[in-house]
């Protein structure tokens, strides 16, 4: 995991309709960078959806959510549809951010060893810098914890 303080990788992913964002478009906001391992899965869909939820509230504070995992376009497009999630999604499947941000991992399941991405949200301020970060956040629990740190 990236140290707070430190700049935040930049990046330039497409979202769930083909289009490409870089951080340095969001220059002057809050950037909200949650990593999750894969769309349509229990836990996933679960933060996907409370931070869908609280998005009018992210929004008031002047801040943007960024959803990244290594699913493709299309995929990003059905699960933004299936679940009408307002926030951008990010597909990395190349893992070009993944990797710069340090989420990509060894992880156990059920004593097998793979690599994934590690669950993980960044909280990047309005110059760039990392001013929060959190590892192996609980997918339900992640997005309160978010707007919470965008009220202090």
């Amino acid at each position: 995991m990236l140290e707070v303080g430190t700049k935040a990788p930049a990046f330039s992913l497409p979202d769930q309709n083909g289009s490409v964002h870089t951080l340095e478009e969001y220059r002057g906001r809050k950037v909200i960078l949650y990593f999750y391992p894969k769309d349509n899965t229990p836990g996933c869909t679960s933060q996907a959806c409370s931070f869908g939820e609280l998005y009018p509230q992210f929004q008031e504070k002047g801040a943007v959510v960024l959803g990244v995992s290594k699913d493709s376009v299309a995929s990003h497009k059905k699960f933004e549809e299936k679940y009408a999630l307002p926030f951008t999604l990010l597909s990395d499947p190349e893992l070009s951010c993944i990797q710069a941000y340090d989420v990509w991992k060894e992880k156990k399941n059920y004593g097998k060893v793979s690599m994934g991405v590690v669950r993980t949200t960044y909280l990047i301020d309005e110059e760039g810098v990392i001013i929060k970060a959190f590892g192996n956040v609980k997918a339900a629990e992640n997005p309160a914890r978010m707007l919470e740190e965008l009220k202090k």
